[in-house]
């Protein structure tokens, strides 16, 4: 599958492509690789379209990700378009379970997030968060106290709710 090809095939929906894209990462159709390296070099609507690809397939099958994504979606997270941010954060809370060793740079960049004027971006850094929260690592000793400071100057009720669930999880 030619990644650029498809991303500029006007004959598809922009979820179709998405679609497309994550089908052939769970049946390992596309290299990972090379996604990657067309992602970092592409402009802001077609890596996130990659790293949105990459959510979805990590949500049905976490262990398609490898280090290297889920270091490209930490790195990630500091990008200018929300939609990038949001992506990336939903990849790290779909594939932290794989990457305990790494959370830390990850738990960063996603503190950094709950910051951000978007809601989704918020959201979504709440999801991932929430996920490394009910993994009880030691990380938790510094998240807790941290993720209970932004709930309390968070206006969205969705966003609180998500880390209250995280909270309910891991038995705090």
């Amino acid at each position: 599958m030619n990644i650029k090809e498809l991303l500029n095939d006007k004959t598809q929906k922009p979820k179709e492509k998405t679609e497309l894209l994550s089908r052939a990462i769970v049946t390992g159709e596309i290299n990972i690789e090379v996604l990657l390296d067309f992602a970092k070099a592409a402009k802001d609507s077609d890596k996130a379209t990659c790293i949105e690809a990459l959510e979805f397939a990590t949500k049905e099958n976490a262990t398609v990700a490898n280090r290297a994504i889920f270091q490209f979606a930490i790195a990630s997270l500091s990008s200018k378009a929300p939609r990038v941010k949001w992506e990336s954060a939903k990849v790290i809370g779909n594939t932290a379970k794989l990457f305990e060793k790494d959370l830390g740079d990850a738990i960063a960049g996603l503190l950094q997030n709950t910051e951000d004027k978007g809601t989704v971006v918020r959201w979504s850094a709440a999801f991932a968060l929430g996920e490394i929260i009910k993994l009880k690592t030691k990380h938790n000793k510094e998240l807790i106290p941290a993720t209970e400071a932004i709930m309390e100057r968070e206006e969205k009720n969705s966003i609180k709710k998500i880390y209250q669930a995280a909270f309910k999880k891991a038995k705090l």
